[in-house]
């Protein structure tokens, strides 16, 4: 039924939801840095450099989860010719395709002090380079074709074919010897990470899903814009 909503209603919505999030995400922000740079504890062998890990790790999981959903609503918008899939995805897209590059910077930076070198081709490393490839693929094809029917096709394909890489990010801890550990927060078996490090991580991912959240309603917001001033009511 959200497909037939007219333009007004949804923006109405849509453009008054932003100003309430950033003073969330300021106050949650402000928590979690406080929590991860001054009462969380250093690690007994990284020191201080532990600390990037509460903004390498919560980029990394908000890329992955807004790719996932990108590759979700692209498979809806590929089946049911759901124009307002294609919308959500084309505006999720830019910060997600952000915070994959800012786990990469984060993950090369902690490397260096860590393993010893600012980069390997470390499994985990290179997939999660590939999905930055894809990001970019799906953010350029929305800019290089005019056609609406043809690049929500190409884009949806590209979102989808991406997504395979997804459980290969995941597991690649699990399946090839990698310079990654395996994972210290699970949700299905124990959690290996201490609290004193777990809940500033949590915070910190929350805070960075507020500020995905923000980007992606402003980016919803001006393709709302552009639709209404093609003189159309309805997604």
């Amino acid at each position: 039924m959200y497909k037939y909503f007219s333009i007004n209603k949804i923006f109405s919505i849509t453009s008054k939801a932003p100003k309430y999030i950033l003073f969330i995400f300021i106050i949650v922000l402000s928590i979690g840095l406080t929590e991860a740079l001054y009462l969380s504890p250093e690690d007994y062998k990284q020191s201080h450099s532990v600390r990037i890990m509460y903004v390498h790790v919560p980029s990394a999981w908000i890329s992955l989860g807004i790719f996932s959903i990108i590759a979700f609503l692209s498979f809806g918008s590929f089946i049911f010719k759901n124009r307002n899939f294609s919308i959500i995805s084309k505006s999720l897209a830019p910060s997600g395709f952000a915070f994959n590059i800012v786990a990469l910077v984060t993950g090369s930076i902690w490397g260096k002090p860590t393993w010893g070198t600012w980069w390997a081709w470390d499994a985990r490393i290179t997939s999660m380079l590939i999905l930055a490839l894809f990001y970019g693929m799906y953010i350029l094809a929305w800019r290089v074709y005019e056609d609406k029917e043809q690049v929500i096709k190409i884009t949806s394909i590209i979102a989808i074919v991406g997504a395979i890489n997804i459980p290969i990010i995941k597991f690649s801890v699990d399946w090839w010897n990698t310079l990654h550990q395996t994972a210290s927060v699970n949700v299905l078996s124990n959690t290996s990470i201490h609290t004193s490090m777990l809940i500033p991580l949590g915070i910190m991912t929350a805070a960075f899903a507020l500020f995905a959240l923000l980007i992606f309603l402003m980016k919803y917001n001006t393709e709302l814009i552009k639709i209404k001033n093609k003189g159309l009511d309805r997604l």
